[in-house]
């Protein structure tokens, strides 16, 4: 969805950039060629007429002869503004929307963020071709990528693993390269149910991934089958287990993890995010229409 939006824009940006600049070499040389030659030939005409006639007769050849058709003004009007946004999108910050609750307790359904486009690099628009490496993926990092399964959905989950790590999630227990992740319990997550109008409370760990503390969801007790629905690239490189899953990342490619651990389709079930999927790094809750309080960076 991401992608077709910047193809659009870009087709727009191109659209009205050429009118903008026809308009401004050419067409509206010729359109005050037009109403000056106009002026030149009628003024004789009006020699004795009071002033006041003279100029509103000029002002009707001006609107009339000098009138810019539809199509030019809206280009020229639209530019300015699809161009700063193409800009902002491509090139600074894109804003989204979380749509579930694979992110929870960090990200909550409604959550309306930012994204940071450059803080891995800057990437040319609609092709997405990195053009400039500024820095890569950390463990901790919450980012926004295309789905590998179908790259017209934007997916945002948590880097767990990095290019050349062992990943490890035995008896829900998240281990990088043989060493446990360090977490500690944080009391219970109230999670309501929207659709049924139900409640109920999740254990909450606080986990340190990286340099990132930050806070998951996990139901140890119960059940979780973990299988792939796909046949991934690099499926070789994982092991499924009768208690969870294995897997060393290759090169070129990111482990994602959902923080709601129990709920989440992620790296587990469909593999590796490559790096050309990326689109950046999310860092800031700019509006949830359902809770001001919690506009605001997040972890």
């Amino acid at each position: 969805m991401s992608w077709n939006f910047a193809l659009i824009l870009f087709v727009l940006l191109v659209t009205t950039g050429i009118i903008w600049t026809m308009d401004r070499f050419w067409l509206s040389r010729a359109r005050r060629a037009r109403v000056n030659q106009a002026l030149d030939l009628a003024r004789p005409s009006w020699a004795g007429l009071p002033a006041t006639e003279v100029q509103a007769r000029e002002d009707q050849i001006r609107a009339e002869i000098g009138h810019i058709p539809w199509w030019v003004e809206y280009g020229v009007s639209f530019f300015p503004v699809i161009l700063f946004v193409f800009v902002l999108r491509s090139f600074i910050v894109e804003p989204f929307r979380i749509p579930s609750g694979s992110m929870l307790p960090t990200l909550q359904s409604g959550d309306l963020i930012l994204v940071n486009k450059f803080t891995y690099g800057i990437r040319l628009p609609v092709l997405d071709a990195k053009i400039i490496k500024v820095g890569s993926p950390q463990r901790g990092d919450v980012m926004v990528f295309r789905y590998p399964v179908d790259p017209s959905v934007d997916y945002i989950k948590r880097v767990v693993g990095l290019p050349g790590d062992e990943i490890a999630y035995l008896d829900k227990k998240l281990l990088i390269n043989g060493k446990p992740v360090p977490r500690i319990k944080d009391g219970d997550y109230l999670e309501q149910d929207g659709v049924a109008y139900t409640a109920h409370f999740i254990p909450q760990f606080i986990e340190q991934l990286g340099e990132v503390e930050h806070k998951i969801l996990v139901e140890e007790r119960s059940y979780q089958d973990l299988r792939p629905i796909s046949n991934f690239p690099y499926r070789e490189k994982c092991e499924y287990l009768s208690n969870g899953i294995r897997c060393t990342v290759p090169e070129g490619v990111y482990f994602m993890m959902g923080d709601n651990r129990d709920n989440s389709l992620d790296s587990r079930f469909w593999g590796f995010v490559p790096e050309a999927n990326i689109v950046g790094r999310a860092f800031f809750i700019w509006m949830n229409f359902g809770n001001l309080g919690r506009i605001g960076r997040f972890h």
